[in-house]
């Protein structure tokens, strides 16, 4: 099906038509749409355009207003004020509009004009280590972007970054061959957690000997040698801590239903044979010189505190390479390679300059076209007095315990709405999955994603304010009333019936969800999605309150009103569901 134009849309187009006849030379002038509240829509384009043209705006507004062609989409447009333009909707344009919309499995959403390859990285956690609190944010936002762009009908390569090669490998590696059974799975210990607790217990282990014993610490050293050389047995070693991880890992993206797998998983090591060539190719073109033994790129917009030039190192003096040379032979990869026309890093804002100084060198290098990569930096998530989310004992907070008192907190919810008894406790454990990891990850991506937030689980739980459980119930109670319709009465849109003022509000926000991911695809921010379902819940709640459903007496008016309940509920699930949030039928 062909996209359905929104109603904004269609009158921004009538009133451009409109202002090309009145005044020609401004052909290509914009109206300026936007919602009003003293009518459905306000154009101000008028004021602008005069104050260019050195004529008067309000006559400007009249000639449009005189000229336009309302046809069955505009029921009243009036001059207002310095020359703004007030604009009232049919009510039978909006439920034609809506029945378009409601036809399309896409909800009328188009699919992005110029679809593309567009890579995007995130969650990135390292290899033998627990992943965190501060590996959340990055891994829900890149898995949303995912989900909406793929949803345009981008082709999306979702990459993984995972710290896998350097230096304490040596430690580890070297532990492991002097004691092979470490990570042996003992009977019963299987999944991600058991998975975790045998990489702790390596770790550990292998950091009390090394740092007690400087024998150990030097075979370790020349075991991180061994390992760069590719040395079969080092190597199998290292593939063993890495398939030790992965198990943990897909736990965690399992708890949290995010779409990363191992097909995904491009760790630092899968371009070691890159970088000495890399280094070799900067140097040469002259990107990189050398500086204390060091191979380096200097920026003169970069500097530290005492105005010197602060470089980025692509290759130490010892000849060790860091993650700037892995991160710009990625680079050189995603273009080369993949063929990237788009590349997003969802990466905390710490690393800001670090990119910056990556894409200007791979610039340089000629490797990467301009505009092509975005780092999309994020907030910190915060505890209750305002610092960096800690436990009570200071530590970082594990990701797995911060979930699980997520579907616990939710469960206490979920049995309150149950007080009837009519779930099994299947059925509540189910639900509180769904609430409990839904809170959580809605809390992160209803939040702009430059700002920090507060992980309070009381609030994001709550079934009022702004929470995914605040929408996940509005869902539940529009399919409680399509079960409860009686038998015959259809879901069926009446264009030729007078809408209440809430039955307005609904529908016209409804018309809105194309446009709303296309401001989400334009600027990578999935909150604006987030605030546009939540207002949409909000204006749902309204339409309940003044607006019966099921006993609204004409037949015509219940069709009508149960196909603004059918279509609000498709919205919200598909809304939630590129959120990477599930909308359970009952709650």
């Amino acid at each position: 099906m062909s996209p359905v134009p929104s109603l904004t849309t269609a009158v921004h187009q009538r009133l451009a038509e409109a202002l090309a006849v009145a005044r020609p030379e401004a052909a290509d002038a914009d109206p300026l749409l936007r919602p009003s509240d003293r009518a459905d829509l306000q154009a101000n384009g008028m004021l602008a355009l005069a104050k260019r043209l050195k004529g008067n705006p309000r006559e400007l507004a009249a000639q449009v207003v005189a000229g336009v062609d309302t046809g069955d989409v505009i029921r009243d447009i009036e001059v207002s004020g310095p020359g703004f333009l007030n604009i009232t909707l049919a009510d039978e344009a909006i439920v034609r509009t809506l029945a378009a919309r409601a036809a399309d499995e896409r909800l009328g959403v188009p699919y992005a004009e110029h679809p593309g390859t567009m890579i995007i990285e995130y969650s990135q956690p390292n290899v033998a280590k627990e992943m965190h609190v501060g590996h959340l944010r990055s891994t829900v936002i890149g898995d949303a972007l995912v989900r909406i762009m793929e949803f345009r009908g981008e082709k999306v390569i979702r990459r993984n970054h995972v710290g896998d090669w350097g230096t304490q490998f040596g430690m580890l590696i070297q532990y492991l061959i002097e004691h092979p059974h470490e990570l042996d799975h003992d009977a019963g210990e299987e999944g991600g957690e058991a998975a975790m607790s045998r990489l702790n217990r390596l770790y550990r282990a292998a950091r009390q000997v090394f740092d007690a014993d400087e024998k150990f610490k030097e075979r370790a050293r020349g075991r991180v040698v061994e390992l760069q050389g590719g040395d079969p047995e080092t190597v199998a070693m290292w593939q063993k801590i890495v398939d030790e991880s992965k198990i943990y890992f897909n736990a965690v993206y399992r708890r949290l239903d995010v779409l990363l797998t191992d097909d995904d998983l491009v760790g630092e090591s899968a371009y070691n044979d890159d970088l000495a060539p890399l280094a070799r190719e900067l140097e040469e073109s002259g990107v990189a010189v050398r500086s204390e033994g060091a191979l380096c790129v200097f920026f003169d917009d970069v500097r530290g505190v005492d105005g010197e030039r602060v470089p980025l190192i692509v290759r130490k003096a010892d000849g060790g390479f860091g993650y700037a040379a892995t991160d710009l032979a990625a680079v050189r990869n995603r273009i080369g390679t993949l063929h990237a026309d788009e590349m997003l890093y969802v990466v905390d804002a710490r690393q800001a300059l670090h990119f910056k100084m990556v894409f200007d060198t791979a610039r340089r290098a000629g490797w990467l076209p301009d505009g092509v990569a975005h780092h999309l930096p994020f907030g910190t998530v915060l505890g209750k007095d305002g610092k960096p989310f800690k436990t009570r004992a200071g530590d970082v907070v594990r990701l797995m315990d911060l979930l699980d008192a997520a579907v616990e907190r939710a469960a206490e919810v979920v049995r309150e709405k149950d007080a009837a008894g009519r779930l099994t406790e299947e059925e509540i454990a189910e639900r509180a999955e769904q609430v409990g990891i839904g809170a959580v990850k809605y809390a992160d991506l209803s939040t702009s994603r430059s700002r920090d937030y507060v992980f309070d689980l009381d609030r994001m739980v709550s079934l009022s304010g702004d929470t995914s459980v605040y929408l996940q119930y509005a869902y539940a109670r529009i399919q409680s009333i399509l079960r409860r319709a009686p038998e015959g009465a259809r879901a069926e849109a009446r264009p030729g019936l007078a809408l209440a003022p809430a039955e307005r509000a609904l529908g016209l926000h409804l018309d809105g969800f194309a446009a709303t991911l296309d401001a989400v695809a334009e600027t990578y921010e999935p909150h604006k999605l987030a605030a546009y379902l939540y207002a949409l819940a909000t204006h749902y709640s309204a339409f309940y309150e003044n607006c019966p459903v099921l006993q609204a007496g004409d037949p015509a008016v219940v069709a009508n009103r149960l196909f603004l309940c059918e279509l609000t509920a498709r919205t919200l699930r598909l809304g939630m569901s590129l959120l990477g949030i599930h909308t359970p039928d009952r709650l």
